[in-house]
């Protein structure tokens, strides 16, 4: 099978061999991929668990149809389309844990869609609802909001009636288009004074929820832009994994600083993140509501310019690899 590997001499597309699936696992046959930032991440010498060893197989989500069970395995039959989360997905055929695999209804979705979009669901929802205790009639700031998690995160607020979305991005062209996916107001963290735009937008106040995908050196100020006794709940580090934490700030406005990823997690977590959010939201990704902008898909074979893409982060929204099968 034909599969996207990082190995010593970087990202390459390989001939291996057809994995088989273990006991509660299931063979898919790869239709389409997502791009994560951690799959550039895991290019650029950072781990985020994929699979495959020496030479590990690209990929932490995909959707495909089920054509092999393994062992244990009685909640998905063959034929099944399914979404997968996990690892080593950017090939022709993937195993998958059949507790972490969706299945839906091509009808309702289609395979780009498919392959992205309970990553971000899950992350979103485990961020704004379960760490960031959100009810409806708050306010929500999404810290970085023109990448795919941070436009569902938009939508998410909006759809569960947050009185007042934020969203914010340096990108001029970028920062124009999220109020199409939600964001009332636009904050442009490339200007000096992005706070006073949000303590403007917010009676003073802040944000009751703010979620961070930036970190490093924003983490002061935007612990200013959550409203005291807020949650301040940090999902990305994209502006850097280190920064001045002002301890004595964090006090006085008696914050909830949330950390939260999926890689530390169980798979019995996940599987726990993965129903709570879709129990919640999925009526809304079928109605239209809630959707992944695809700005571009790719082909397996040219996996190396969609993550160049990304690396250059021109791109709004989501970036897709589908497969010839």
């Amino acid at each position: 099978m034909k599969a996207v590997t990082l190995g010593s001499d970087g990202v390459e597309i390989k001939e291996l061999a057809e994995p088989k699936p273990s006991q509660n696992q299931v063979l898919v046959k790869v239709k389409s991929c997502g791009l994560n930032r951690s799959d550039l991440l895991e290019t650029q010498g950072q781990s985020f668990g994929h699979t495959g060893g020496d030479t590990k197989i690209i990929g932490g989500e995909f959707a495909g149809e089920v054509v092999e069970l393994g062992e244990g395995v009685t909640d998905l039959q063959v034929g099944d389309n399914i979404m997968c989360r996990g690892g080593s997905g950017w090939a022709d055929y993937a195993v998958a844990s059949s507790k972490r695999s969706i299945k839906f209804n091509l009808e309702q979705i289609s395979w780009e869609q498919a392959a992205s979009i309970q990553g971000n669901l899950q992350t979103m929802h485990d961020a704004i609802v379960t760490n960031g205790k959100f009810i409806s009639g708050q306010t929500v700031f999404i810290q970085g909001a023109s990448s795919g998690v941070g436009i569902i995160g938009l939508q998410i607020a909006k759809a569960l009636g947050a009185s007042k979305v934020l969203g914010s991005s340096t990108n001029h062209n970028k920062l124009s288009k999220l109020s199409s996916y939600g964001a009332d107001v636009l904050i442009d963290t490339s200007q000096e004074d992005w706070l006073d735009s949000v303590l403007d937008s917010t009676d003073g106040e802040g944000a009751d929820v703010l979620i961070d995908m930036l970190s490093g050196d924003f983490v002061n100020k935007n612990m200013e832009a959550t409203k005291i006794n807020g949650y301040l709940i940090n999902i990305g580090r994209l502006a850097g994994m280190n920064g001045n934490f002002n301890y004595d700030l964090h006090a006085k406005r008696r914050l909830h600083y949330v950390g939260t990823t999926g890689r530390t997690r169980s798979i019995e977590e996940n599987l726990k993140v993965a129903k709570v959010a879709n129990n919640e939201l999925w009526n809304y990704v079928i109605d239209g509501q809630i959707r992944h902008v695809i700005f571009k898909t790719f082909s397996l074979d040219d996996a190396n310019s969609a993550l160049n893409l990304m690396n250059e982060n021109k791109h709004f929204g989501k970036l897709v690899l589908l497969t010839n099968q």
